[in-house]
């Protein structure tokens, strides 16, 4: 009965440390997709900003044609 326990400490023990280890994976991960996310929003302002200038530079020429 005792080795059973100990056996079982032991799984628990390799399965804890094993979830520990695929958790601070996704952190890691998470943390990347946080900057690359940043990086996207910066970049789809600035494309949107340019496309706003375009539009504008394209409508005040048709204005003075």
């Amino acid at each position: 009965m005792q080795q059973e326990m100990n056996e079982l400490l032991e799984q628990n023990k390799k399965q804890i440390e094993y979830l520990q280890r695929q958790c601070r994976k996704a952190g890691a991960a998470i943390l990347d997709q946080e900057v690359t996310i940043g990086g996207l929003k910066k970049e789809i302002d600035r494309l949107d900003e340019e496309n706003r200038n375009l539009r504008q530079m394209i409508s005040s020429k048709d204005d003075t044609e």
